[in-house]
């Protein structure tokens, strides 16, 4: 979690507020979407220097910084499970989450048991996260049954990697006890696997991830499959995961490989005024052009609200209304 903390806010009253007649005390009525006022500037959590979120932060905040005048930092964070409770705690205003991570916190279950946080939204969907189980040739890894007794990186304790890994050896009738577990970043993972110290690795993370390119450089890269009968199985007990393939073409691939994925999101503290996050959310979803990632294809404002288990910004639910 973050240390920084923003304090500098500038008092800015909406438009749309009134005051009230008749009454001994006159008060100014909030604006729409809960916040009286907003941050002279913004920052937003992202992941890992060698995930996906960090070069899409970095994207986004150039854009929103362009659109709405606010300056704008993307920053290195310890991804989903992080970002969630560095919202909360005030420490952000914007983050990058998995929509199962988000859904988790909403109801204070998994990493978040005992811990509900019902201060954070969604602004909308971005694009599909695929579970990778990444090993090299050299392994001798081609299936979940070959995992048993290995060293494999499963993400950080609580992390939504952590936990994809958990429900997909789950399925495979193995649990964390099963393996040698480690608990890796994806930059970790990759030098990890470089040197033959573990096995294999979860990465859960837009196609193509950078930890899984750099380990191509030098390695010949096997995507583990996750079977379709599983990935139904999977998916019948935890509805938020859709099937999915890395493509050949990546990572030195010749074929694609079947796996399953959860969706990538952008949430926001809730107190942030309605227009400050129409406004963001306008920013992102008419300039994609300005993405220079290949996820970018994938984030339209017609499938923003797809699988998001938690509420909608005001300001981003009155953006896509408009639009869609």
């Amino acid at each position: 979690m973050l240390n920084k903390k923003f304090g500098l806010f500038a008092a800015v009253t909406l438009a749309g507020s009134v005051f009230l007649a008749g009454c001994g005390d006159d008060e100014a009525t909030e604006g729409e979407g809960g916040g009286s006022s907003d941050p002279e500037f913004l920052s937003i959590l992202t992941g890992g220097t060698t995930g996906t979120y960090y070069p899409l932060g970095g994207a986004m905040a150039n854009i929103i910084e362009t659109e709405t005048g606010l300056d704008t930092t993307a920053e290195v964070s310890q991804a989903s499970a992080a970002n969630m409770t560095a919202l909360a705690d005030g420490d952000a205003q914007i983050a990058f989450v998995q929509t199962d991570t988000a859904f988790y916190a909403s109801e204070g279950s998994n990493m978040f048991e005992g811990e509900v946080i019902d201060t954070v939204s969604a602004i909308g969907a971005l694009y599909p996260e695929t579970i990778q189980l990444v090993t090299t040739s050299s392994s001798g890894i081609a299936s979940f049954d070959d995992l048993s007794g290995k060293k494999i990186s499963v993400g950080a304790p609580g992390s939504g990697t952590y936990i994809n890994a958990e429900q997909l050896l789950e399925i495979h009738g193995m649990t964390m006890d099963d393996i040698d577990a480690q608990n890796l970043d994806f930059g970790e993972s990759q030098e990890s696997l470089q040197s033959g110290q573990i096995d294999a690795a979860f990465i859960t993370a837009g196609t193509p991830t950078g930890a899984v390119e750099s380990l191509g450089a030098t390695s010949d890269v096997v995507i583990v499959p996750v079977e379709k009968d599983k990935a139904d199985e999977l998916i019948e007990k935890y509805p938020y995961y859709a099937h999915d393939t890395v493509p050949s073409g990546i990572y030195g691939l010749t074929e694609e490989v079947p796996t399953v994925s959860v969706l990538a999101m952008l949430v926001v503290q809730n107190d942030l005024s309605e227009d400050l996050v129409y406004n963001i959310t306008k920013a992102i979803y008419e300039n994609t052009d300005q993405i220079q990632h290949a996820k970018a294809e994938f984030i339209k404002s017609e499938t923003a609200l797809d699988g998001i288990g938690i509420d909608i910004h005001p300001g981003a639910q009155k953006y896509f209304d408009e639009v869609n």
